[in-house]
């Protein structure tokens, strides 16, 4: 036995307590150094402590934020339109489209977000699968010069295959393009449908793949952003991804809800650039030229509706989305709807809700009564009574999943999107929404969401008090981790 081999045979308890020591300690210092915000920084420091080795080891996977903020946001700005073009089609006054409350929610917009608030668009609310995969079929089948898509999921499945095989269909026929999903939603469905895109030689990245095969090190930061451009001047946004669980005529009576929207006008040079900027963090290329910009003002209606992007993720863009609700919020005088598949707000935003109901704003919030996240729905059970106790009501749908994420104020604003309500949305995930100025789709969402809250149950106290008493404890053990959910 060497004389290396005995020392550590002897002394072997003591080096792996030092060894603890240091590395809990380097992961302490930098958790309380870098977090912004307290809970997360408390809940990393007693995670770290409290779990030699194991803490610290956790900690290095899934609790730094790797992602450098500057090379994040930097292609963003450059690729927008010049000032010179985009002069005509701002939005200055909000007043006429949407009311006088919103024109302070205008100017917090303006601060929020890098776009600014622009006319002459179009948009058109998609119901489910089955108007939204038809429409980017079709989308895709009229491209002349390029396409762009990115997806948290697109599954190698039915509906997969066939979006698959048209954007092949497209790269035959010299259209250029790009597809980008994201690295663990690519792994949904097996074997996943990157192999038959690159196959057929078609442009396709990952976006944040493992590092030196750690599959871990980016599992807490992820692109949950769903956009489809083409040729530069139509697209279609909302949370929808790509899997046959949305179509009737597949899933039958189990098909998933949800809603997209299809997009024309000014606000589709926003979805590009946010595409191009995420395009470039991934793979170096940058996208440049008249097949993905288009540099002159297209023939856009006259007036059309005010739309602005706000994108969100955990580089510059980080809280975006979380300041744009609490606006919402603050300038509310009639109604709140919400409808979120997985609604965890942190501290802030139910004391904002709260406040809302307090002075008299209805404040409806729709979740599902079927979920397909079981933690998070105990999670989300655990803290509703902090916002039924102040006024809020809270419905738990009818029916099959709906994956909807929908936020409307006063029947005249709207907030769609990727984002839920919960901390994965609010500050690890990057996610794209955009905010709507418009009473006839906030109508129609408020519309929808009536409709589902008809059907609904209202959740009362009383009904929560009526839970056993271990379904409670377990909600709210649960709900202790929701930051990391």
């Amino acid at each position: 036995m060497s004389k290396f081999q005995e020392v550590f045979a002897t002394y072997w308890p003591h080096i792996v307590f030092v060894l603890s020591f240091v590395a809990s300690a380097i992961a302490a210092v930098h958790a309380a150094m870098t977090k912004q915000d307290v809970r997360a920084a408390t809940g990393w420091v007693a995670v770290i402590l409290f779990s030699p080795i194991f803490g610290a080891l956790l900690y290095a996977i899934a609790g730094i934020n790797r992602i450098r903020k500057e090379r994040v946001s930097q292609q963003r700005t450059s690729t927008m339109y010049s000032e010179e073009v985009i002069e005509p089609l701002l939005v200055h006054d909000v007043v006429p489209f949407s009311g006088p409350q919103f024109a302070a929610l205008k100017i917090l917009g303006d601060h929020v977000s890098d776009f600014r608030l622009l006319g002459r668009n179009t948009i058109k609310l998609l119901s489910g699968g089955d108007e939204t995969y038809p429409a980017m079929l079709e989308a895709i089948r009229s491209a002349r010069r390029s396409i762009a898509l990115q997806s948290y999921i697109f599954d190698h499945d039915q509906v997969g295959m066939e979006i698959a095989q048209e954007l092949i269909n497209a790269k035959n026929r010299g259209i250029e393009v790009r597809v980008l999903i994201d690295a663990v939603g690519s792994r949904y469905s097996h074997p996943p449908i990157t192999k038959m895109l690159v196959k057929a030689g078609v442009t396709t990245a990952l976006f944040m793949r493992p590092v030196i095969g750690i599959k871990l090190v980016y599992a807490n930061l992820r692109s949950h952003r769903k956009l489809l451009v083409i040729d530069g001047v139509h697209g279609l946004t909302g949370g929808m991804n790509i899997r046959e669980s949305f179509v009737t005529a597949i899933a039958g009576d189990q098909v998933t809800h949800d809603t997209h929207f299809k997009v024309s006008g000014p606000i589709v040079h926003q979805l590009i650039v946010n595409f191009a900027h995420d395009w470039y963090f991934t793979t170096n290329e940058k996208l440049s030229g008249e097949d993905w910009f288009v540099k002159d003002i297209p023939d856009f209606v006259p007036v059309g509706v005010p739309l602005r992007c706000v994108p969100s993720g955990p580089d510059s863009t980080l809280g975006n989305t979380h300041n744009m609700l609490l606006g919402a919020l603050s300038v509310a005088q009639k109604h709140v709807r919400i409808q979120s598949p997985y609604f965890l707000p942190d501290q802030q935003l139910i004391a904002a809700l709260s406040t809302a109901a307090r002075r008299g704003v209805v404040v409806d919030v729709v979740i599902p009564g079927a979920n397909n996240l079981k933690l998070v729905n105990a999670a989300m059970s655990a803290q509703l009574d902090q916002l039924i106790q102040t006024g809020c009501r809270i419905w738990r749908a009818s029916g099959t999943f709906d994956h909807s994420k929908l936020f409307t104020v006063d029947q005249a604003w709207s907030y769609i999107g990727s984002s839920n309500i919960d901390p994965r949305s609010l500050r690890l995930n990057f996610e794209l929404d955009i905010e709507v100025y418009d009473k006839a789709l906030s109508g129609q969402l408020d519309a929808r969401m009536d409709a589902t809250i008809a059907t609904a149950t209202l959740i009362t106290l009383s009904s929560l008090n009526r839970q056993p008493f271990w379904i409670r404890l377990r909600n709210k053990f649960v709900w202790l981790a929701s930051p990391y959910l």
